[in-house]
């Protein structure tokens, strides 16, 4: 979260781009399940070992493509074309290595998974990628990344080639070319989760570890929309991937600058960059007690409600003033919000960021203002709509143009907390949370979209 200077905010698209688009990065390993029924002989796999990885990718790879033979024509109007330069598998560690299409040497692809439209050829790191991607968060991780890139292959088909990027920068801009493929991969998936793949089985309990991957491939915090290189941050990947798993492959395929919102932006002060976008815990909390406060009686208000103020207590042990809420609870019966300062919280605040403890916060004080609607504050329509608020909520704090608002990585803060904990999607007893992940996101992302809108509590 950021003080008072002015920023510029932008809504303009969401996330992916052609080579070199995706580097390992840190996660926390997952015990994920095998997606596939049977493997594919990875035999037409240039430089393949004939490994589990590999037979993994090829299978990834022989559905995408039985995919896009299926849907390339209904969308395009047009017979889809194999990929034609081959599909290459990398031994980054092995020197004697032969370096695929639009490399000069094999370690030029460490770490990487890249489409090479000059070539039409897709290539991978099988030594220091895909095994790691599936050892930190599953199979379904390489199944994304081989639909990511296989996107961008849809796109030079469609015309979106290197020489149309050149040519119209302003038209296609990286941070948009990204955002579709992460977009076509979504649809993919989505395909696979509907049981009309014939060799993979993506259900949707693997889909979280999925795109916490997704959430590693962001940009560094910090790094402006404009840039030539940008892929994403968090929140618009994610949001790409949601869009192509919920809408399909024409909505992809319509994507432009014109109608793709993108929240990723540079930091406007070297103070807030220093912090890296970060308040201090107490500092957080001074903040935004005040400020939610705020937000919430005028939307009360606006509505002909009468607004009761919570009590903001903080507590040395986790709440129990009405069940199981997490770190941060409301407490129907005194009309307060509690929320626990000596460990849980601080700590995530300290692991994920600020606006971690922003929207556990902001989805508390959603329940009081459902409760001067007389929403009932138990189960599911409670817990949804408590966290499609502190989207909306989160949604006027970005779009401030001075005065306490978010920081670059706020909102990937956000996606991080949701993915991993249920916290802010519980309702008032702390029986009913709202999940998996994937579905926490879309709610919360509902709200940062539309705005109350969404919600249906008012």
């Amino acid at each position: 979260m950021r003080h008072a200077s002015a920023w510029l905010v932008l809504l303009a698209t969401v996330l992916l781009t052609a080579s070199a688009c995706v580097q390992a990065v840190p996660g926390n390993p997952v015990a994920g399940e095998a997606v596939t029924r049977g493997t594919v002989d990875p035999g037409f796999i240039r430089g393949t070992d004939g490994g589990p990885i590999d037979r993994l990718a090829a299978t990834a790879i022989t559905d995408l493509d039985a995919f896009w033979q299926e849907t390339f024509p209904d969308v395009f109007d047009k017979p889809w074309q194999p990929i034609e330069g081959g599909i290459y598998s990398v031994d980054t560690a092995d020197p004697s290595a032969k370096p695929p299409p639009c490399t000069e040497q094999a370690n030029d692809v460490e770490g990487n998974a890249f489409y090479c439209p000059s070539a039409d050829a897709i290539a991978w790191d099988r030594a220091a990628l895909l095994p790691v991607l599936q050892d930190r968060f599953g199979d379904t991780a390489v199944v994304l990344v081989l639909a990511h890139e296989m996107g961008h292959a849809v796109q030079n088909r469609m015309g979106i080639t290197p020489e149309a990027e050149r040519r119209e920068p302003q038209r296609f801009p990286t941070i948009l070319t990204e955002a579709m493929a992460d977009c076509f991969a979504g649809t993919f998936v989505k395909w696979v989760n509907d049981g009309k793949s014939e060799h993979l089985n993506i259900g949707s309990d693997t889909l979280d570890s999925a795109l916490g991957a997704l959430i590693e491939f962001r940009d560094p915090v910090g790094t402006s929309q404009t840039d030539r290189s940008a892929h994403g941050n968090a929140f618009d990947r994610v949001s790409a991937f949601q869009d192509g798993y919920q809408q399909g492959t024409e909505f992809c395929a319509a994507m432009s600058v014109e109608n793709r919102p993108f929240t990723q932006q540079a930091f406007t002060s070297l103070d807030d960059r220093d912090r890296a976008g970060n308040l201090p815990f107490d500092e957080m909390l001074e903040n935004i007690t005040p400020d939610l406060n705020q937000y919430y009686q005028a939307l009360v208000t606006q509505a002909g409600g009468k607004w009761t103020e919570p009590k903001a207590t903080p507590t040395e042990e986790e709440p129990d003033c009405s069940g199981d809420q997490g770190p941060v609870a409301y407490c129907p019966a005194d009309k307060s919000v509690e929320f626990e300062v000596e460990a849980d919280l601080p700590e995530l605040h300290a692991d994920i960021g600020d606006y971690a403890t922003g929207v556990l916060l902001a989805s508390r004080y959603a329940l009081a203002a459902m409760a001067a609607f007389d929403v009932d504050l138990a189960g599911e329509r409670a817990a949804t709509g408590a966290l499609c608020l502190a989207g909306a909520y989160t949604r006027e704090v970005f779009l401030r143009q001075k005065g306490f608002g978010l920081s670059p990585g706020d909102l990937d803060e956000a996606v991080q907390v949701l993915l991993a904990y249920d916290y802010a999607a519980r309702d008032a007893t702390g029986s009913t949370a709202l999940g998996p992940g994937f579905k926490r996101v879309e709610v919360f992302r509902g709200g940062v979209l539309e705005g109350t809108k969404a919600c249906g509590v008012a």
